[in-house]
């Protein structure tokens, strides 16, 4: 009876994470069957030629690693690609670690690079790290829209390397006081993307909220244009990140 009993209550509790589980996927954000997609959520290239140029950079990179032997696979915006070389090695360069960002990336120009051979069919890491979405809010794009262009991204790495787990970052903190205008639509948009983790296969990370101080000030030693990060704040992003990244990589 007391075996019975045991079972039934393991079966409940995990009857009640996949539950959990379940209501945090649902959570991430999705266009209704029959809606259209936000441009956000839509594959586009940009049409200035700089971020061509930053784009075959990075596809020069790729071309010259092996992206089969990848166990961390980080992609995003100018704040992935920029990841100070000297951190970047202290924390990842024994882990197999690719660097995939591209500056000014959007959640659309993601979605572009995905879908052109950014990604090739041997990248199948153990862990992606995916920071996206502050130059959408920088150009004034909605949070709602910008975290539809994100969940949109996220499946669709999801579909590219199914095995993988995600380490969703929430986006950084822009702007050196609190009362910056960037600082409320950042705010909203890692609310809504906080619904994505599931913490089994995407795990949900904001780190940013230690890169400011204890009055929500961002200062230049830790962000010099108050945007990108100085080699301090790739040790604070690094260190911040860590934890998830550690149960991302358990199997």
């Amino acid at each position: 009876m007391r075996a019975t009993a045991l079972l039934r209550s393991l079966l409940s509790a995990a009857c009640l994470l996949v539950s959990l589980a379940g209501a945090a996927l649902a959570a991430c954000p999705a266009v209704p069957a029959g809606q259209r997609l936000p441009p956000e959520a839509m594959p586009a290239m940009p049409s200035w030629p700089e971020w061509r140029v930053w784009a075959e950079a990075s596809q020069a990179r790729l071309r010259a690693s092996d992206p089969a032997r990848a166990r961390i696979a980080f992609i995003g915006d100018s704040i992935t690609e920029g990841w100070h070389p000297d951190i970047f090695r202290m924390f990842y360069g024994q882990r197999g670690a690719l660097n995939l960002g591209v500056s000014g990336d959007t959640t659309q120009s993601l979605l572009w690079r995905l879908e052109n051979g950014h990604w090739p069919p041997a990248l199948q890491p153990d862990v992606i790290v995916l920071l996206i979405g502050t130059n959408n809010i920088g150009q004034g794009n909605r949070p709602e829209e910008t975290a539809l262009g994100v969940a949109t991204v996220l499946r669709r790495l999801q579909r590219l390397a199914p095995r993988a787990r995600i380490v969703l970052l929430g986006v950084l903190p822009r702007g050196n006081l609190p009362t910056d205008p960037m600082r409320l639509p950042i705010q909203r948009l890692n609310q809504i993307l906080q619904g994505c983790g599931d913490n089994q296969r995407v795990f949900y990370s904001e780190p940013g909220q230690l890169l400011v101080d204890g009055e929500g000030v961002l200062p230049q030693w830790v962000a010099f244009d108050w945007l990108h990060l100085t080699q301090v704040g790739y040790a604070i992003l690094s260190t911040a990140l860590e934890g998830h990244l550690r149960l991302a990589l358990q199997r």
